[in-house]
């Protein structure tokens, strides 16, 4: 239905025949059709949800002229209104992004489907044999902001899982958003996917959120993309469990040993190839006793980088500011970087310590013992040696795409795809056993 937003934040109204309808129905509405999609989905082969897929990635491709046409207006309408660059750049579709969207919903369509996958199996001495069997969690609601490829990589995880999604995008993307859905579910149907299985909010409305929050036992897990405010909204009001991250506040901390051309080269991406991605490092580390220091700075610095850095950092070089104690727990999402001289590893990992989100970490360094020591001693989701931080991602992980990089403990940890969004049931059969 075409739906718009209402005067009053509690409505919805639909243009087409003027009904009014509260915001906390609709959503109930659409979890509710969600929920009888996902009953249908659950019974598709995985040939069928491959095929589907593979119908909606060739959509995405036949729609790209209005899908672009839509993100052009997106993207006006953001510059207006005073969004970042980096908001922008995360924003931004052209022909290369968005052939990227739809080769990452062709890689998912191809991945071994987790749905029915036996966990393990075991016999008791009284003859049951017991299975564990993965399943999908259900409908999840995902809401998200500025990234419309979210739309894309939500869906076809979703359905190569066999759940029911209800989606939420920002306002920034929502002409993009909705293009992109319509396609995608063009495609999907043609596959023989119920529409209903992949469902985008149709009103903006605060309130919609809210209502999403509060609807346990329609949605079953909630997934937050977006910056710190709408993820703690999200942590503090819902009462449907929520599989989330909250600021890629990522280091990168380059030791002594270090290789030096690799370690420049390293930094350089890590901060520099999107600055606007969660994977992007804000806080460089530098050892005290490394070789370079000032040669991991200036290439950044010349490429329009801002630094801000302690004193020793600043001592490297009279275009680097000063750091407030602030900026160690920033993430910028912008070419806005943090530096810090470090008094060798132990230093180093104190610092990731009391400043990590949890979400990267990486260490350069030709020493072996340094380099386990740190991949076993950071508690973060992903743990990196030799390696740009920007390889944070479930495509870049073999995953095809990802919902998210969850940095809990519980659940799921790290690029969350596939087998993230299934849980399991036991399986339990016997010969006619009753309990003593």
């Amino acid at each position: 239905m075409a739906t718009t937003l209402a005067a009053s934040p509690e409505i919805a109204i639909d243009s087409a025949t003027s009904a009014v309808e509260p915001v906390s129905d609709l959503v109930s509405r659409l979890a509710r059709d969600g929920r009888a999609a996902q009953a249908m989905l659950a019974r598709l082969s995985a040939q069928a949800k491959e095929r589907a897929l593979l119908l909606a990635a060739a959509a995405l491709r036949r729609a790209a002229p209005q899908i672009l046409a839509a993100n052009e207006q997106d993207m006006a309408n953001g510059a207006a209104n005073g969004l970042s660059g980096a908001l922008l750049d995360r924003l931004r579709l052209d022909a290369g992004r968005l052939e990227g969207i739809a080769t990452a919903v062709e890689a998912v369509a191809v991945l071994d489907d987790p749905v029915g996958r036996v966990i393990d199996e075991t016999a008791r001495p009284n003859g049951l044999v017991l299975q564990r069997v993965r399943i999908p969690i259900g409908l999840i609601g995902i809401i998200y902001e500025s990234r419309p490829n979210v739309t894309a990589d939500a869906a076809a995880l979703c359905v190569r899982s066999g759940n029911a999604t209800l989606l939420r995008g920002g306002t920034e993307a929502v002409h993009s958003n909705r293009a992109i859905h319509a396609a995608l579910v063009e495609g999907l149907v043609a596959g023989g996917v119920p529409a209903a299985a992949v469902q985008l909010l149709p009103t903006q409305d605060r309130a919609a959120v809210g209502a999403m929050l509060k609807a346990a036992g329609l949605i079953d897990m909630i997934v937050p993309r977006g910056g710190k405010s709408l993820v703690a909204r999200v942590q503090a009001e819902a009462t449907v469990p929520v599989l989330a991250h909250l600021d890629g506040i990522n280091h990168t901390y380059v030791h002594a040993a270090a290789d030096q051309a690799m370690a420049a080269a390293i930094v350089f991406n890590a901060k520099l190839r999107r600055t606007g991605v969660c994977g992007s490092v804000e806080t460089l580390l530098i050892d005290a006793t490394y070789p370079d220091a000032a040669g991991l700075v200036r290439p950044l610095l010349d490429a329009g980088c801002e630094l801000r850095g302690d004193s020793r950092a600043r001592a490297l070089d009279p275009r680097i500011g000063a750091a407030s104690e602030a900026d160690w727990d920033t993430e910028y999402l912008d070419a806005i970087l943090s530096v810090a001289v470090v008094d060798g590893p132990d230093a180093a990992l104190a610092h990731i310590a009391r400043h990590s989100s949890g979400h990267t970490e990486a260490i350069v360094t030709a020493d072996q013992v340094v380099a386990d020591r740190f991949l076993a001693e950071v508690d973060s989701a992903i743990v990196m040696h030799n390696a740009s931080s920007q390889f944070a991602d479930g495509g870049e992980f073999g995953l095809g795409a990802e919902i998210g990089i969850a940095t809990g403990r519980l659940h799921a940890r790290g690029p969350v795809a596939l087998e993230g969004l299934t849980t399991y049931k036991w399986l339990v059969r016997g010969s006619g056993q009753v309990r003593p």
